[in-house]
Formats: C-alpha cells, sequence, structure tokens
C-alpha cells in the first residue's frame, strides 16, 4: 500500500520506521515521530486533529506562521511562469528584485549577494570567500578565528568554525584548525578581546566568525553589542574580515531586521537563512562587500569563484522571499514582533531570580531558560530528553538543547498561546522538582 492522505496513523509510521532516517535522532532509542498534517498560524495539527503550538518556529524558520495564504500564492503564481533556470549565464527578475530589497536593508558598504540554499552553505561560501579573498591577492593566509561553544552548521567548513559541542566527534580529524576565543559573555569581554587581539597579532587570519549576539545550538547564549563592536574593530584594525552568520537571528529575531543593525560597526561578510523565506523553502544567501566581490575580477579565469549549487536562487525560493519581506515590513508584523519581544520580556523579568532557574536570558524575541541540574550543562544533558517530552504532553513543541529551552514562536503566536507556554515552563519546575 502507497502512503496517502488516508493512510493510517500505524501504516504511516511503520513505513517511517522502514524507510525514513531522521536528523539529530537516534533511531535505535527514539520514540516514534508525531505524524504533522497540517499548519496553520502558529499551530501544528497531528493526524488526530490534535494541536500543538510550534514553540521553536519548527526549527527557527517560521516566523510568519504556517501555511500562510499570502506566501502560498506568491510560489504557486511563481510556479505557473518560472519554476526554475540555471544560474550561471541566466538571471531571473525573483532574484534580482530580492537581491535588490536584501541590499536595501543591509547597512553598507554590503553590497553583492550570493545564493546558495542553506545556512550551512552559506556560510562555507562565506569562509571559502574570505580564504580565496587573500589568495586571489596573493597575500596567502591560513588561520580562521570563531568564537568557542559556537554552531555554524554541518558542511565540514562550518563543522570546522563550530565549537567543541560533541556533535562533531566522528570528523574532528578530518577538520580544519581553527584558533578559538572564549565567547565574549557577560564577564569574559577583556579576556575575549585579548586573546582575539593576540591572535591577529600573529598575521595570518583571514578571518573572524561569529554568531551575533545569541549563540544558538551552544545554549543559547547571549552577549551585547558593545563588545561585538569592539572585536570587529580589532579586526578591521589588523586588515582581517569578518563574517556575522545570521541563520538564526535574521529576519526580526533580535528586534531588529539583523542583529548587526544593533551594531555600530558592520562586517564584511554576512550569511542569511531559515527566516529568509518565511520558512517556506529552503534558500540562503552570503551578502558580501565591493572590496570582497572586486577581488574576484581578473581577466585570469583562476581567480573566479568556483562555487554553485543546482538550485542557485530557485526563483520559487525567492517567490516565497519576496512574499515573507512583503509581510516582515507590514505593520501587523512590526507591531507582532514589538508584542512578543514585550511578552518575553515581561517573563524573563518574572523569572529571574527564581530559585529553580540557573539563568535566564532573553534578547529580542528569543527566550532561554536553563534549569538547574545536577549534570553539567551539555547538548546530552538527560534533562532533555524529559523537558521534551513533558511540553510535548502539553501540546508544545519546544526542542531543548540538554537543560536550556528556548522560546522561538513565530511572530503571529497569540497572547493566549504564549501565556500557555509560559504556565507550562513554570509547571516543569514545579514538576521537575528543580
Amino acid at each position: 500500500m502507497k502512503v496517502s492522505a488516508e493512510t493510517s496513523q500505524s501504516e504511516l509510521l511503520e513505513k517511517d520506521r522502514r524507510f525514513v532516517w531522521h536528523p539529530y535522532t537516534q533511531m535505535l532509542s527514539a520514540p516514534p515521530p508525531l505524524p504533522i498534517v497540517r499548519g496553520t498560524g502558529a499551530l501544528l495539527v497531528d493526524d488526530q486533529g490534535n494541536t500543538y503550538i510550534d514553540a521553536v518556529s519548527s526549527w527557527w524558520v517560521n516566523i510568519h506562521g504556517h501555511s500562510h495564504p499570502y506566501i502560498a500564492k506568491k510560489i504557486a503564481q511563481q510556479a505557473t511562469t518560472l519554476e526554475h533556470v540555471i544560474f550561471a549565464g541566466f538571471t531571473h527578475p525573483p532574484a534580482v528584485a530580492l537581491a535588490e530589497r536584501l541590499i536595501d536593508h543591509l547597512p553598507d558598504p554590503l553590497s553583492k549577494v550570493f545564493y546558495s540554499d542553506n545556512g550551512s552553505t552559506a556560510v562555507e561560501i562565506a569562509i571559502k570567500m574570505a580564504i580565496q579573498y587573500y589568495h586571489n591577492r596573493d597575500q596567502p593566509k591560513k588561520k580562521l578565528i570563531a568564537l568557542d561553544q559556537a554552531f555554524h552548521g554541518e558542511t565540514f567548513g562550518a563543522m570546522s568554525a563550530s565549537g567543541d559541542l560533541s556533535l562533531n566527534n566522528a570528523f574532528k580529524n578530518q577538520l580544519f584548525e581553527v584558533a578559538r576565543i572564549p565567547a565574549p559573555l557577560k564577564g569574559k569581554e577583556a579576556e575575549s578581546e585579548k586573546v582575539l587581539e593576540q591572535l591577529l597579532q600573529e598575521g595570518d587570519a583571514y578571518a573572524f566568525i561569529f554568531e551575533p549576539l545569541i549563540m544558538g545550538a551552544g545554549g543559547m547564549l547571549m552577549y551585547e553589542p558593545a563588545i561585538l563592536d569592539k572585536l570587529i574593530r580589532l579586526c578591521q584594525k589588523h586588515g582581517v574580515l569578518t563574517i556575522a552568520d545570521e541563520v538564526m537571528t535574521g529576519f526580526g529575531r533580535t528586534g531588529q531586521l539583523f542583529a548587526i543593525q544593533h551594531l555600530a560597526t558592520c562586517p564584511d561578510l554576512i550569511c542569511l537563512a531559515k527566516g529568509l523565506t518565511g520558512g517556506v523553502l529552503p534558500l540562503a544567501v552570503t551578502c558580501c562587500t565591493d572590496k570582497i566581490y572586486e577581488a574576484f575580477l581578473s581577466e585570469d579565469k583562476g581567480k573566479t569563484f568556483f562555487h554553485g549549487h543546482s538550485f542557485t536562487a530557485n526563483p520559487l525560493g525567492c517567490a516565497a522571499a519576496l512574499a515573507s519581506l512583503d509581510l516582515l515590513e507590514g505593520a501587523e508584523c512590526q507591531e507582532n514582533i514589538s508584542r512578543v519581544v514585550r511578552r518575553q520580556r515581561a517573563f524573563r523579568e518574572k523569572m529571574e531570580g527564581h530559585a529553580a532557574v540557573k539563568d535566564i536570558r532573553q534578547t529580542g524575541t528569543i527566550l532561554a531558560l536553563e534549569f538547574n541540574s545536577p549534570e553539567k550543562t551539555s547538548y546530552f544533558n538527560q534533562l532533555r530528553d524529559q523537558l521534551y517530552q513533558f511540553f510535548l504532553d502539553r501540546r508544545i513543541l519546544l526542542r531543548p538543547l540538554g537543560n536550556v529551552i528556548y522560546f522561538m514562536p513565530p511572530y503571529c503566536i497569540s497572547d493566549k498561546e504564549m501565556t500557555e507556554v509560559y504556565q507550562a515552563i513554570e509547571d516543569a519546575l514545579v514538576h521537575f522538582n528543580l
């Protein structure tokens, strides 16, 4: 029997078990996945008609709510006009329009858009651009500088740039060496600045990569714009390129359209994905300055940037991104972002000092709460699975990072739905006697 809309839950799960390998899942011990058949607003609906609050925006991508009719309409219109065309030697209106709108929103001197299909590849491209920038100028450099506890993706360059999160142990011997500085968290700012300056003085660094203000998979760690400005200025002083990985923080998550808009300085490259299309289709971009772009212009074809994907600048993805920007720029979405920021700030203030909370932090629309636990804080903290199931039983999708839960909703989430999530968090503190 083939899978169809009428397939029973047991048949679907049996076929899933036989044929599907899920991400970030230990397939031997994980419980069966939850069959989702529909989404609307901030809610997911399973095959039994139960609704779940999507409190993590389905891995941080969904910013306008599920099955948004305006985005769906724009994708459908594009699909009947041009679904795809090779982007080497060709162009098309949605790609040009999207690039222009992104550059209009980004601070100077960011001026060029290179398309790809996901956050990891956007980071990979930025690293390759930085390396080849110096190679093309006959000034080859060897060192990438990154923050410890960082996460930049799953391709090899992105894994190399990521900190030691125990996720990449199988590949350690294949990753290239990266110099690390302490993340500039509260109390560590001076140490971070000192170590960076020491590394820069060695003179062989080509780039410094960072997640601006919020470090996602490392535990939703947060730091202030002022110290990041200092670190970027140090790099500028030593002629080292800077890469802002805004795969997660882009498109309103920090309260501004981009996290770098909280800064007085501007990086040389920025990586964007996830919320770019409203969470509907895979699309990513790496934006750079004219200074970088011009280093690849040469009569020597060997200085070309030889990178591309089959679906580079896919017209359907570009149409979705343009529609998402229409919504994001609108008054209703901006009011929703402000409302979510206010609610998150109020809950953080309420829970600060709670005896059972090790730490609670909030930047923009993102709230993270670190539960007290006898185990060391890490991605593999055993409390993770218990917390995940606790919230799922209450029809809330929260996906803890070890003993850290984070609440990152679509901007359209209602106040009632937010209150349900807050109450469940408080209930969890009581339930686990934390």
